[in-house]
């Protein structure tokens, strides 16, 4: 069984929903959530933010945050996965 069906599983017998908060990764953790059959179930959808500016913008990350830490950072993750749980009204997400 591969990862992102033992992922789908889980959240299905919780009950959960996810989002995701992309950068770097381009869209390719989505990519591999929806390729597995009925996972509109839990899956709500993505956000992909390549620059500072979307961050901000879509997933409130703030400018501070990018200032101090950086753009690939715990810090910026954090709040890139709080952003999108609000966002796209998950209970969880994956940044």
């Amino acid at each position: 069984m591969k990862l992102e069906e033992i992922v789908g599983e889980l959240l299905r017998g919780k009950k959960l929903s996810l989002s995701t908060a992309e950068s770097c990764t381009g869209g390719s953790i989505a990519a591999l959530v929806t390729s597995v059959p009925g996972s509109s179930a839990y899956f709500n959808g993505g956000i992909v933010a390549y620059s500072n500016e979307v961050k901000m913008a879509l997933l409130h990350v703030s400018a501070e945050t990018l200032e101090k830490y950086g753009a690939v950072s715990r810090e910026t993750v954090t709040e890139m996965a709080r952003g999108a749980m609000k966002a796209l009204k998950t209970d969880c997400a994956v940044a």
